[in-house]
């Protein structure tokens, strides 16, 4: 079956549709949902795809294990696992009677092969198989990891990116099979067409081994709507049953709809502001500490998102494991002032450039938030909107001549404390993500060691990382701004929806129901 439809077609009409075309609703599950997307697919390859492409993956295909909401890592297609003493290997059986789309057998070998794929080709989020050294097929069921040094295979086999298992048959193929709407998982959905930039339609994967009810959603239809009026207007008639990133002013009154819920949870992202470490006068920590007394959170908390956002106490969002719970910043122009005297600089009489992605208005509003209590201090907050690519070529090239405060944001590619504080401020020979040039060898020691420690000892793990990001806070080396918000708009009618923020913006729809 190969249905084409425009996006506006009524639910009634595609019923219809799947009905003259033979569809066995009577075997299958039933319902029919859509899902409005602002982002397009750009890359339906499990091995490469490191973006929005996600709310695709998670359907099609799994991982051996899955990051929960309340933070505990359980069995996905792995039933369960084990840890060498030395934490150097970690053997996991997987589970029995798992089928791929193509109807081969989930085995060890598979897995293997699947996953050496992604290494192989050492794109998207390949990186997070750094500690593997090799992976071993026991028996038919039954697969291991070699690590190089000690690592969280647990987590890192939870990804939301590079960690999806595909059938021998999909593994032998190039990216373009994939990007033509062609794949093979063991997930509860199979593609069943895909029109690049309009929409993608999942269906039901009959032998899924999680098993199907009725009153499960059948087909769910991907439509890309990358104009926010537009998917508000569809969440709004129910001509979709899912969307995001819709104008914050909006929430308010979709709020007070009897047939819409917006679902507001905290995410694992943040805006940061990188402070540059090596250009006056960001060059002296005692400046950076006042720039951090100087900035407005909660006025950003206020204005930013809607209201919507949270306040942060360190570079972890709150809700992940090993996050500071107290101990940040917090506005206070008083101390900012005197700590600007004590570092020369009574008057301020100094400039700063803040560069943010243009086009982001949420960084910019931050900017200018920010620029109204410097300028009190005698500082000037020159602010300049860059294409992303611009703001970072600008930030690698030369710290003497870079901005001074590079906005961005940040998400972990897996649940660990180590994706933040590793990627933005480990010491680097040649600066890639660190932009704010931060080297301080005891932060260095203190989060690889946490690392290390994650697979065998997460505990003592989170409390290095505390301990990690207390250094920082107390180096100054960036402005925690603001913890983003999760906000999705879904029909009131939809069943089982759960937030889970590890999967960023990812529906598990073989978990709901209308």
């Amino acid at each position: 079956m190969n249905i084409q439809w425009n996006r506006r077609l009524s639910f009634a009409s595609l019923a219809t549709a799947l009905l003259i075309a033979g569809f066995a609703l009577a075997q299958q599950p039933q319902g029919l949902a859509a899902f409005a997307s602002p982002s397009t697919l750009p890359d339906l390859d499990p091995s490469t795809g490191f973006s929005s492409e996600n709310a695709v993956m998670a359907n099609v295909y799994e991982t051996l294990t899955f990051y929960t909401v309340d933070g505990t890592v359980i069995p996905k297609l792995a039933a369960d696992w084990e840890i060498a003493e030395d934490g150097l290997s970690w053997t996991f059986t997987l589970r029995e009677g798992v089928t791929f789309h193509d109807g081969s057998p989930l085995t060890a070998a598979a897995v293997k092969a699947s996953l050496e794929r992604t290494i192989e080709l050492g794109l998207g989020a390949a990186f997070i198989y750094f500690p593997v050294a090799s992976i071993e097929v026991v028996d038919d069921l039954t697969v291991r990891f070699n690590l190089n040094y000690q690592a969280p295979m647990d987590l890192i086999l939870s990804s939301g990116y590079a960690a999806w298992i595909m059938s021998p048959t999909a593994v032998t193929q190039e990216g373009a099979w994939f990007n033509a709407g062609n794949g093979s998982g063991t997930g509860p959905y199979i593609i069943e067409s895909y029109s690049p930039g309009e929409n993608l339609v999942l269906r039901a994967f009959p032998d899924y081994w999680g098993g199907w009810s009725e009153n499960q959603f059948g087909t769910v239809v991907i439509d890309i709507i990358e104009e926010p009026t537009l998917r508000e207007q569809m969440i709004r008639s129910g001509e979709t049953d899912f969307t995001f990133n819709l104008p914050f002013d909006s929430y308010p009154a979709l709020s007070r709809l009897t047939d819409v819920v917006v679902d507001r949870t905290p995410s694992f992202q943040m805006l940061y502001g990188l402070l540059n470490t090596r250009k006056a006068p960001l060059n002296n920590p005692t400046v950076r500490r006042a720039l951090a007394y100087s900035f407005p959170y909660d006025l950003v908390t206020e204005n930013l998102y809607g209201g919507l956002g949270s306040p942060a106490v360190g570079a972890v969002p709150s809700g992940m494991w090993g996050a500071l719970t107290e101990g940040g910043a917090s506005y206070d122009p008083e101390r900012a002032r005197h700590l600007l005297s004590e570092a020369g600089y009574p008057d301020g009489g100094f400039e700063l450039l803040f560069t943010y992605a243009a086009g982001d208005l949420e960084e910019q509003l931050v900017g200018e938030l920010w620029r109204a209590d410097l300028a009190d201090l005698g500082v000037d907050l020159q602010i300049q909107g860059l294409t992303w690519e611009a703001q970072w070529d600008l930030a690698k090239s030369d710290p003497a001549t870079a901005q001074d405060i590079f906005t961005m944001y940040w998400w972990p590619t897996y649940i660990t404390p180590y994706d933040f504080l590793f990627s933005m401020f480990h010491s680097e020979d040649e600066p890639f993500f660190n932009l704010s040039y931060y080297s301080n060898p005891d932060f260095d020691t203190l989060i690889d060691s946490a690392d290390a420690l994650s697979g065998t000892s997460r505990e003592e793990a989170a409390d290095r990382f505390r301990e990690a990001q207390r250094i920082l806070n107390g180096d100054a080396a960036a402005i925690f701004m603001v913890e983003v918000p999760d906000v999705h708009v879904i029909r009131s009618d939809i069943r089982g929806y759960i937030n889970n923020p590890a999967y960023p913006h990812v529906v598990f729809w073989h978990d709901l129901s209308r």
